[in-house]
């Protein structure tokens, strides 16, 4: 990782913590938690109730939806974010969101605690530079066809920019399986830790693209020493408008949550 002057992990091994709000990403054990994408403002302060009842830590949901297909649903804008700030306000916790656009980052700004680029954006340079200029920590996603080199020199671009708060997420790789979604590769978890400073959480959700999948993945991750999870909860995934196979309902999150912290805590006796 010679070309990388800032997210390269120091001679001195001092790690990044980011906050945001209470919570500390890097140093404590951080679970995202809520729907795919933000549908309407009953289902959407709904789970954010549910997950912070269960533990999480920050409220996750899509305001702007990158879909493969330009006819499927792609996120309520403006108005998603409104509610995202309604349900940070009700919960009391910080609230993530995709940025899909440099001409947006600065009013989205205005609504969210953190900027997510994901995994279609890795590599959009121009979206990267502009999240860097901001005074939000920003999630940056894995592409889905990345190197580890690859993926920390987008990393590189924001922290270029000014922006020391960037958190990393696999979130699943394309390889010739088709069983899951991606295939969620776990050993990319000790290779960032050797390489960069900089935190990193697991999206089983994205990972697996299967329910079934999901609670072994987060504890697998946990194990192999993420700093967190982003997991998909809905208060009906039947009825979901998108992703509906890989997320969990509120009461199937709840024992899951109970699981992660026990995990969370052995880990951290035996580190």
């Amino acid at each position: 990782m010679k070309n990388l002057k800032l997210a390269a992990l120091g001679a001195d091994k001092k790690r990044t913590v980011v906050q945001v709000g209470n919570v500390k990403i890097g140093e404590d054990f951080v679970v995202m938690a809520g729907p795919c994408g933000v549908e309407s403002e009953e289902q959407m302060i709904n789970t954010a109730i549910g997950v912070k009842e269960a533990g999480a830590h920050i409220i996750r949901g899509g305001a702007f939806k990158p879909r493969t297909s330009p006819y499927a649903f792609q996120g309520l804008g403006l108005k998603g974010l409104k509610i995202l700030a309604k349900a940070s306000e009700i919960t009391g916790l910080p609230v993530i969101t995709e940025v899909v656009d440099p001409r947006d980052v600065s009013w989205v700004c205005e609504y969210v605690d953190i900027l997510q680029i994901g995994a279609r954006n890795m590599q959009n340079f121009t979206l990267l530079r502009e999240v860097g200029k901001s005074n939000k920590p920003v999630l940056l996603k894995r592409g889905m066809y990345s190197t580890l080199a690859e993926w920390l020199n987008c990393a590189e671009y924001i922290l270029a920019e000014g922006n020391p708060d960037v958190i990393l997420c696999e979130r699943g790789i394309r390889t010739f399986e088709t069983y899951t979604r991606n295939t969620l590769d776990l050993s990319i978890i000790p290779a960032v830790k050797e390489c960069t400073h900089l935190p990193i959480i697991v999206d089983p959700s994205h990972g697996t693209g299967k329910k079934s999948l999901i609670e072994q993945m987060s504890i697998a991750s946990v194990a192999a020493g993420a700093d967190g999870l982003e997991i998909e909860v809905h208060c009906d995934p039947s009825s979901a408008k998108s992703d509906s196979d890989q997320q969990l309902t509120i009461d199937e999150f709840k024992p899951l949550m109970a699981k992660l912290n026990k995990t969370a805590e052995f880990m951290k006796s035996v580190m």
